[in-house]
């Protein structure tokens, strides 16, 4: 590309690219996408953001295509690479100058030639580090302010390398600037210091922006925070100053922490100081007038970090840890002292944990928004009530034994019926039992909850004063936290009854099911104990559902509401009316919150399992919220696609008939077999679960694209995945030996070659031989058929290759760990006989070993008459007695029941089989050659084999 004629058709080109009007402009990005490639394309555009005088929005555009270029074509290795000597003129012209007026191009710049410096520096671009550090040396303003901008952007990237090699380029380049940045980020903050006392507001922006930028190389970072800590006392809370220091000193002390999480080792040696500093802010009276809620907060940050770190904890074996662990373990606990520890925990439940007026107030307000505030997920990162629980959980698991006798002293001073005229102790008491509802499993030992419950909390729930409701909202909530933990069964019924009359509560209720455990999620769960109440419940949770309005109410009442459902399992059906008849409105109304309609999914899993073939009735609005969700053209699949496939899955399992509309869901599967994901598994319990339903229909609509699919998996599979695939052929030749041969025709020569060649991977040939045993057994003329075809593909003899499977087959037997499958080869096999085919007759010993194997894995001795019974025949089907406890059989249940009654693995006798056949090949080569023939068995394998024939 001709510099001088480029120059003006690339600036009309980047122009037009910069117009609303897409007439203009998608031409335009056309044709700057085909020069991408262009020789001298880059140096043009150089050139242009260099050009000061140029329109901002054209400089802008021309950065970010150098940007992406370099992305795309700076590699050596990449199609249409750079050349090496444009490459050098670029590199050049990038650090000509430092002098870019508008910020945000000045930005991408920096970030541009950090990419490069990833890819060339040092080796290509030795020059570009002293350069650096030549212009931040400069007195010009702008220059330096741009120039440490660059050295940001550089020093990160660079940094970020992960091989050993570049790793220590890197540790050469630091030591080199270490003591220069240390000495720049000094002077820039004694400048902002000096204009902070001076109250120069206007002289601010820049020295700040300059220091910041190097707060990598803090490191006295201490002695100034405590010096902007004692500034915030002298200004004003609403000055501009203020602003900017607390900005200052979160920025500050984002630097400890990260510091602390990436180099925690490092960090060993301001363990001590990090906790002094912390604690004296947050726990003692020098923070009052200083501190503000997010310096709050990073300090929190900053002991829990330090206290829950694994690198500072000791091996079980002491003698097993790093000193450096060992040092850690000391500095902590020199410092955590028993009368620290204690002013700590108190301090936490008695000062912070206090709800505020503007909590109470939003809490008065919209008791639902609080409640969802209360739970944001990580929200213990920057906000200050969250913070505070996580960091009191974690000071109490670590320090239980000395905070364990503060608290339950705390609980004891609050015991008996608080005043409702005391609204200090009615927070204070709110604080305590939320310090007990957190610490739950740490108290497991110490407190009797049950005697708790019934002599105090009971009474609490039944005071009705207004103003005490901030205390029944409590203890409800911290019923909830121990009702996993510790709470008997016996006393659920009592409990049913206080949630009844407190789900009729809007105040209460919503901190209830926001923040506990439903009191039907866990072990000591009893389904006769909450029968009498589910009417109501259900019926009151269904109202909930209608009446919340935050997105995350609506998911946990539905969470809820699956709790219950999956716990009562078939007794659920007479209540579930209104709720199915709502669930499509709320489905319609969820449109743009896909994490609701996740809820909804798994609602409707758990709802399809309670109501068995019932749920037949809701597939007008079921299926096409499956089709939906398991659609990978759709956007929202990326968060629906897992909870799609599992309600897919139990609708098939429990649908009592295959529909149009249900079959031609299976549209989906094509694609999403293709992904290969982490879902993989449950598509092949889908298409299995199509095969038990209607195999005929399903497989002359789907087989063919099936196996299209199961080929290109097979191609780059693991072992796992290839046996799922290999199960779908082995469960369609069991349900219909005839049509499944044939339509996975195209699979079968490949489990052949497998047997034959001994495959490997016992769980892999454990399959095949499945496969081949259903085949030969069930249908023996296709199995004739793909032996004539695999002998002409190996240029082999049939016989030989017959030989050759029947000899691998009984030398891999022990690959075989299923009774069912072994009992299989041994049908199968025995199926050969009787014949007069010498190959067949030389296998016969191992035939016969084969099935004495089997017998002894399927045979059951009678103790009373000293026979045998085969134990796995089934002569008819019974529906199971089930237990309350246990889930009764799906539809799919029921059809594999009925299948096992026509399998030959449980409706032919091994014994009688074994029996009938070794008759029919004495029949066939008279006595004397069956007892020639019976010689080549060894003679304590005939011995058994008498003994389970004996009285056939």
């Amino acid at each position: 590309m001709d510099m001088d004629s480029a120059s003006s058709v690339v600036l009309q080109a980047l122009t037009q690219a910069t117009s609303q009007d897409t007439a203009v402009l998608k031409p335009a990005e056309e044709q700057l996408r085909q020069w991408e490639t262009q020789p001298g394309f880059y140096s043009v555009l150089l050139n242009i953001f260099n050009n000061h005088m140029l329109d901002v929005n054209v400089r802008w555009l021309a950065v970010l295509y150098f940007k992406n270029g370099i992305d795309r074509y700076w590699r050596r290795v990449a199609p249409h690479a750079l050349s090496e000597e444009e490459k050098m003129s670029l590199r050049a012209g990038l650090i000509t100058n430092f002098n870019e007026p508008v910020n945000q191009i000045a930005t991408q710049i920096a970030v541009l030639i950090a990419k490069v410096a990833r890819l060339d520096c040092p080796r290509q671009w030795p020059e570009l580090i002293p350069i650096l550090l030549e212009s931040v040396k400069g007195q010009d303003g702008l220059q330096q302010h741009r120039a440490l901008l660059t050295f940001y952007h550089v020093t990160k990237t660079l940094a970020s390398k992960r091989l050993a090699q570049d790793k220590r380029l890197f540790q050469d380049l630091a030591s080199g600037i270490y003591s220069f940045a240390c000495s720049l980020w000094s002077h820039h903050t004694d400048c902002f210091l000096q204009q902070i006392y001076a109250r120069d507001e206007a002289a601010l922006s820049h020295p700040l922006s300059s220091s910041l930028l190097f707060q990598g190389f803090l490191n006295a970072v201490f002695e100034r925070l405590k010096q902007f800590l004692e500034c915030c006392r002298q200004v004003g809370p609403d000055s501009t100053c203020r602003e900017k220091l607390e900005k200052t000193i979160i920025l500050y002390t984002k630097v400890l922490l990260d510091f602390l999480e990436y180099h925690p080792c490092a960090f060993i040696p301001l363990i001590q100081r990090s906790l002094e500093f912390a604690v004296s802010y947050v726990f003692t009276p020098a923070g009052e007038g200083v501190t503000f809620e997010r310096f709050i907060v990073q300090c929190m940050n900053l002991i829990k970090m330090i206290v829950k770190n694994d690198a500072y904890k000791p091996a079980k074996n002491i003698d097993d840890s790093k000193p450096e662990s060992l040092e850690a373990h000391r500095i902590k606990t020199a410092f955590f002292t028993h009368p620290t520890l204690t002013e700590i925990g108190r301090r936490l439940v008695s000062h912070y944990f206090l709800l505020t007026e503007e909590e109470l107030a939003m809490w008065e307000e919209d008791p639902e928004s609080f409640a969802v505030e209360e739970t944001g997920g990580d929200s213990w990162k920057y906000s200050l009530r969250p913070c505070t629980e996580v960091l009191f959980l974690d000071i109490f698991h670590n320090y239980s034994q000395t905070l364990t006798p503060v608290l339950l002293e705390m609980v004891q001073n609050l015991q008996g019926p608080t005043s409702v005229e005391d609204p200090v102790q009615l927070l204070m008491k709110d604080a305590v039992y939320n310090a007990v509802g957190l610490a739950a499993y740490e108290l497991f030992d110490n407190v009797d909850f049950d005697q708790w419950f019934k002599n105090q909390l009971l009474g609490e729930l039944q005071v009705s004063h207004h103003r005490y409701k901030l205390i029944r909202r409590r203890v409800i909530w911290l019923i909830g936290q121990w009702i996993s933990v510790k709470f008997k069964s016996d006393l659920r019924p009592l409990l049913y009854e206080v949630i009844l009359s407190l789900m009729q509560d809007p105040d209460l209720v919503f901190d209830f099911l926001l923040n506990s455990s439903p009191p039907v999620d866990d072990f000591e769960f009893r389904t006769e104990q909450f029968l009498p109440y589910l009417e109501s419940i259900f019926g009151l949770l269904f109202q909930l559902l209608q009446q919340v309005t935050e997105c995350d109410t609506k998911m946990q009442v539905l969470h809820v509401i699956s709790c219950v459902i999956e716990r009562v399992n078939i007794q659920i059906r007479p209540y579930v009316g209104c709720l199915v008849q709502y669930l499509p409105l709320l489905w319609k109304q969820s449109e743009e919150h896909n994490m609701l309609r996740c809820a909804i999914l798994t609602t409707l899993i758990h709802l399809v399992q309670g109501l068995g073939a019932e749920s037949k009735n809701l597939y007008p609005f079921l299926l096409p919220v499956i089709q939906l969700s398991t659609d990978v053209s759709q956007p929202p699949h990326v968060y629906l696609l897992e909870d799609g496939l599992e309600l897919w899955l139990v609708t098939l399992e429990n649908s009592p008939a295959i529909t149009p509309e249900l079959l031609r869901i299976f549209q989906n599967m094509s694609a999403l077999l293709e992904l290969s994901s982490e879902n993989l598994r449950t598509c092949f319990q889908i298409v299995n679960a199509y095969i038990y339903l209607s195999a005929t229909e399903f497989l002359q609509n789907y087989a063919e694209a099936l196996c299209r699919s199961f080929c290109d998996l097979l191609k780059d599979i693991t072992n796992e995945g290839q046996v799922q695939v290999l199960k779908v052929v082995e469960i369609a030749l069991k349900v219909s030996p005839i049509l499944g041969a044939h339509m996975f025709q195209p699979l079968l020569p490949a489990v052949f070659r497998g047997i034959v060649d001994g495959e490997r991977y016992p769980v892999v040939m454990s399959t095949y031989l499945g496969i081949m045993g259903r085949v030969l057994l069930q249908n023996s003329s296709f199995f004739s058929s793909l032996l004539t075809q695999m002998a002409s593909e190996c240029n082999q003899e049939m016989d030989q290759l017959l030989g050759s499977v029947i000899e691998m087959w009984v030398d891999r037997m022990d690959n075989i760990t299923q009774p069912e499958r072994r009992k299989l080869s041994s049908l199968a096999l025995l199926s050969l006989l009787p014949s007069d085919n010498s190959v067949i007759q030389d296998k016969f010993c191992g035939i016969i070993n084969i099935c004495v194997e089997a017998l002894h894995d399927v045979m059951t001795e009678d103790p009373d008459t000293g026979t045998f019974k085969d134990c796995m025949l089934m002569s008819h089907f019974e529906e199971p007695k089930l237990s309350d406890d246990e889930e009764p059989p799906t539809e799919q249940d029921k059809r594999k029941k009925l299948l096992a009654l026509e399998d030959p693995v449980h409706s032919v006798s091994l014994q009688q089989f074994v029996y009938e056949k070794l008759k029919a090949q004495q029949a066939m080569m008279g006595d004397q050659g069956f007892g020639v023939l019976m010689e080549t068995v060894d003679t304590e394998i005939v011995r058994q084999l008498q003994e389970f024939l004996q009285g056939l």
